[in-house]
């Protein structure tokens, strides 16, 4: 019986010892190391790729935001706000309804094969959208001419970027409602267009916050 007592002992004691240190390394010293490393090799993107304007943080490079006006009683979803460059549609973005107490958006694709009929009259609704709010006199947009990205959500619905040819027919309108020459924004445009990773992978990418964040430095300086 003492036996049995004491190697029950011995083996809690071995089971809390083992707790100890494997708390110890994988609990404290492992992230710290990991942390340590990370802020030493790439601090911006260990602190999250944080894009500053005027001092202060104003978003992630890796996290799209809406561009919105304020909402109007009797919509659904808030207007665009079309002084700015628009991003990709965020259908796949819902709010948070565990706990209200937090303005969270939950993030998600659409979920809805090809021939789903709501998404097939969600990208029509986009599109004729995109059509009529970029047309100004004289340089009617063509439904041709919509891209892909400019009518469907990403993945997780919050793609910082948008195609090259997205942000090029947002120029036009972009320039008419701040007053500034197409040629000005079109410069814009191309400065902030990123090439593929490595020259071959990925597509090239305009990151839109980084764009506007720009927009409102030129029409500040105009």
């Amino acid at each position: 019986m003492n036996n049995s007592v004491g190697n029950s002992v011995r083996q809690l004691g071995a089971g809390l010892r083992a707790l100890l240190v494997l708390t110890l390394v994988c609990g404290v010293i492992y992230p710290l190391v990991v942390t340590g490393v990370a802020q030493g090799l790439m601090p911006g993107r260990a602190n999250g790729s944080e894009i500053t304007a005027n001092g202060r943080t104003v978003g992630s490079e890796l996290i799209g935001q809406r561009y919105d006006l304020p909402q109007k009683k009797g919509r659904q979803t808030p207007a665009p706000d079309l002084r700015w460059f628009q991003p990709r549609p965020s259908n796949g973005l819902g709010t948070n309804s565990v706990n209200t107490g937090y303005a969270l958006i939950v993030s998600g694709a659409t979920n809805r094969s090809g021939d789903n009929r709501e998404l097939i009259d969600w990208v029509t609704a986009a599109k004729s959208a995109v059509v009529e709010d970029n047309s100004v006199p004289g340089h009617p947009v063509r439904p041709s001419q919509v891209p892909a990205d400019a009518v469907t959500s990403s993945g997780s619905g919050l793609d910082p970027d948008i195609s090259p040819a997205y942000a090029r027919l947002q120029v036009r309108r972009v320039a008419e409602r701040n007053q500034l020459g197409a040629g000005q924004v079109a410069k814009l445009v191309e400065r902030h267009t990123d090439g593929r990773i490595l020259g071959f992978a990925g597509e090239p990418r305009v990151n839109v916050l980084r764009l506007n964040i720009a927009l409102r430095q030129l029409v500040s300086n105009t």
